[in-house]
């Protein structure tokens, strides 16, 4: 499982023309499910990112997670962060759970986060049109390095 973090001002998902969610200032997710990945793994990075520690405390320190602010976060499923560019110009997306498997863990992941903050969801298998400002900007990679662990 890979999650690229974006602190953000704010972000939405749009799907033809028409807004299905959007946060204020927090997290903006982008989760992607690979082969062998479990509940487990869902709940360890949700987890690890709620209580990442990227917001600036008073003295202008990365001190404070979404967590500590009560923050939002807007999970968007992203099967392209399982690309293998390893061999040639096209990626592979071998390595991506499959849509079934991938959907029930992005849920589950996003109902983990959910247990402690608002979260809101983009579309799976949509075509989504993701806005955000970017806060910073802050970008971060997690891979729960347990991946395919029970």
């Amino acid at each position: 499982m890979k999650a690229l973090i974006q602190r953000v001002k704010r972000a939405s998902v749009s799907v033809d023309g028409e807004r299905v969610s959007e946060i204020g200032k927090g997290l903006l997710v982008f989760l992607g499910i690979m082969k062998g990945d479990t509940p487990t793994n869902a709940s360890r990075l949700a987890e690890k990112i709620s209580g990442l520690r990227i917001f600036d405390d008073g003295r202008g320190k990365m001190n404070l997670s979404a967590l500590d602010l009560n923050l939002e976060i807007l999970v968007v499923s992203q099967f392209t962060l399982a690309a293998d560019t390893r061999r040639g110009r096209r990626p592979s997306f071998a390595d991506a759970a499959p849509p079934e498997e991938a959907e029930e863990l992005c849920e589950r992941f996003a109902a983990f986060l959910e247990t402690n903050l608002k979260v809101a969801r983009g579309r799976f298998r949509a075509m989504m049109d993701v806005e955000l400002v970017n806060d910073g900007p802050v970008t971060i990679m997690l891979e729960d390095p347990s991946r395919g662990e029970a």
